[in-house]
């Protein structure tokens, strides 16, 4: 299950999400050529990624930042634009472009520190920008709990879209979240839920400000819990490619 669209344009260009997106794909094609080389790549995150270890002994603080627009793979990469594409636009609306892009910093570098939080001593090296965009996500909750997202659902070889409130969708991937940091171990690798969980929780601290300003929960009664703008409609359109009815075939008699 994951997000492919919401149905809430935003009232201005997200230049920020924009730019930000742009940066990480830059940064990323910038070294893809060396991810194949073991001894070069693992220098390059010595210097850039998010090592604890190497923040418990006070050095590196810079990485809380410059881990966050480092990526692993390509699925990796584009697993996050996605999201940040979907999420970015409406949150960059409200809380404007530079109050947004500090937001954005913030949310990704408390992210991190929580990762560091969860297992200090660890070698292993974080990258991603998925716990700023976590934040981000949180931030969409808090403002947007009924916004509606189209979410696309795989089981084996059935796939349905399916037009849900934007509080379901997150809250089951925070939830996802929360049980996969209980449930792992930092110091093997793979995903770095508390850094998921840590950036979401912080995108909804940090957005609690402008929530109230806005009103709090008279802000839900006048927006019903959606972006201010009017909400988009789509509809599936039918294919073009003919279908081809199967022939009945006769039974066949036991001198086959």
């Amino acid at each position: 299950m994951f997000p492919i669209r919401d149905h809430n344009p935003s009232g201005r260009t997200p230049y920020v999400t924009y730019i930000l997106m742009a940066a990480n794909v830059g940064i990323f094609l910038s070294y893809v050529g060396i991810m194949q080389d073991a001894r070069l790549i693992s220098g390059f995150w010595a210097d850039w990624a998010l090592v604890p270890a190497r923040l418990d002994q006070g050095q590196g603080g810079y990485t809380l930042i410059s881990s966050m627009f480092l990526h692993g793979g390509w699925m990796h990469l584009i697993g996050n634009m996605l999201f940040l594409f979907i999420f970015g636009d409406n949150v960059e609306d409200e809380m404007g472009h530079i109050g947004y892009l500090l937001f954005y910093l913030v949310a990704g570098a408390a992210a991190g520190w929580v990762q560091y939080l969860s297992a200090p001593f660890s070698t292993v090296p974080t990258v991603g920008a998925s716990g700023a965009i976590a934040g981000v996500m949180g931030a969409y909750l808090l403002l947007f709990p009924k916004a509606k997202v189209d979410i696309l659902i795989i089981f084996i070889i059935f796939f349905r879209i399916f037009p849900i409130p934007a509080w379901i969708m997150l809250a089951v991937w925070f939830a996802l979240q929360f049980v996969g940091g209980v449930g792992s171990d930092p110091d093997a690798g793979g995903v770095a839920y508390w850094a998921h969980a840590g950036g979401f929780i912080a995108g909804v601290i940090l957005t609690i400000p402008a929530w109230l300003r806005r009103g709090g929960p008279s802000f839900w009664e006048r927006t019903e819990g959606h972006p201010p703008h009017p909400e988009a409609h789509y509809t599936l359109v039918k294919s073009s490619v003919p279908k081809v009815p199967r022939r009945q075939q006769r039974p066949r008699g036991p001198w086959s």
